[in-house]
């Protein structure tokens, strides 16, 4: 059913994503297929001979629904590109439900035999200070959804997934997290948190599954990534978080001035100019008034908007090529790598901010040893009876 990897003695194309070395063309299982990494991702691997099955949510797609149209006019050039028509399987997924998990796999294996990778790609940020999540029983459910799309659902496809690559003794779990996986962001506390669950459980799973030959690789992307080539969710914000009384939730406006920034690259707004046909005097307040350009409505407005707003950012072509490359590259690079890293951190200005995030950690667990210490002497010097007690219980 396979075909075989093209000869090595061809000379490399020139930029190629370093492949991992194997001896058969490997089979991808692409979680949430619309997002950009996704369709980057399998271009790459389908014009190097892999095989990718993409997820797909069916209400998203006969919908034209967020990101579909991105993932239609990929469909179009894999029909135009006879080499992968054969190598792309399409499924119906939406991996917070169970049963849908189970069938996509079996479809999966029944197309191309195996699964050798599973890429759960699946994310969703919800900007909004803890406190401003609490507000209403919609923000309320916020919490639920966020952890639902992701950790339940990269939780339950690598349930479904498991039992073929343990039965086969190989395979490889690839989850993309974030550098917010090691950094706490004020104003994304729910995104931050559900990052931090999907990396613990993925650290336990991976010590668990080792013996069976199945790898697990957690790939950080910066923040920027993640967020912006995913939905966005803003909840209203509350007048105790505003900037001007609390300048520590920053991720609203670092959000709103970039959403600004691609809105005017995407779509150039027209600057309006005086009309030398009109009389002085003759203009209308919203031919000429400064504070009527000023406020006109933007993108990033709708992250301060009254009430709950979903969103995609507006990523032209070339922005999102070069936001997204290095990512992409990690992927191929380490996909079904017979020694992959275990996390695997994208971009030198993601490596630096963890180590500072490292070293503040080592400097408190000193700190908090020392201290442990010198309750431990004055316990044992002083409370004998509290010493035994001790003693006894550890």
């Amino acid at each position: 059913m396979m075909s075989a990897v093209p000869s090595s003695s061809k000379p490399p194309r020139p930029k190629s994503p370093h492949f991992p070395p194997h001896n058969a063309p490997r089979v991808w299982f692409i979680t949430r297929g619309v997002s950009p990494i996704a369709i980057a991702l399998a271009r790459q691997v389908l014009e190097h001979g892999d095989y990718v099955v993409a997820g797909v949510m069916p209400i998203e797609f006969e919908k034209r629904e967020g990101q579909s149209d991105d993932f239609r006019r990929f469909l179009e050039d894999v029909k135009q590109t006879e080499r992968w028509r054969e190598h792309l399987r399409v499924v119906g997924l939406d991996s917070r439900v169970v049963g849908q998990c189970q069938a996509a796999v079996a479809e999966a294996v029944e197309a191309f035999g195996r699964i050798d990778v599973l890429l759960c790609a699946a994310s969703e940020a919800v900007i909004g200070a803890v406190e401003e999540l609490s507000q209403s029983n919609r923000t309320i459910s916020l919490v639920d959804e966020i952890f639902e799309i992701n950790f339940f659902a990269n939780v339950n496809i690598i349930k479904a997934v498991l039992p073929i690559m343990r039965d086969r003794k190989n395979g490889h779990l690839i989850v993309i997290t974030g550098i917010t996986g090691h950094l706490g962001t004020p104003g994304l506390g729910m995104y931050c948190s559900s990052q931090w669950a999907i990396e613990g459980y993925c650290d336990s799973l991976a010590y668990e599954i080792a013996p069976f030959n199945v790898k697990v690789s957690l790939v950080q992307a910066n923040m920027e990534v993640n967020v912006l080539t995913n939905r966005i969710t803003s909840v209203p914000p509350m007048a105790e978080y505003l900037q001007e009384e609390n300048p520590a939730p920053l991720a609203r406006e670092i959000f709103s001035g970039l959403l600004d920034k691609l809105e005017r690259i995407e779509k150039p707004r027209s600057q309006p100019a005086f009309d030398e046909t009109k009389s002085p005097g003759t203009e209308s307040m919203s031919d000429t008034s400064p504070d009527a350009v000023m406020h006109e409505p933007t993108m990033g407005d709708l992250l301060s908007s009254d009430t709950v707003h979903s969103l995609y950012a507006p990523l032209p072509m070339a922005v999102r090529s070069s936001l997204i490359a290095e990512t992409v590259h990690a992927l191929t690079a380490i996909g079904g790598h017979d020694n992959p890293p275990a996390r695997h951190i994208v971009g030198t200005e993601g490596v630096m901010a963890v180590k500072e995030k490292l070293k503040t950690t080592s400097e408190e667990l000193e700190d908090f040893i020392e201290v442990s210490g010198a309750v431990d002497i004055a316990q044992r010097g002083a409370d004998p009876i509290g010493d035994m007690s001790i003693d006894g219980v550890l």
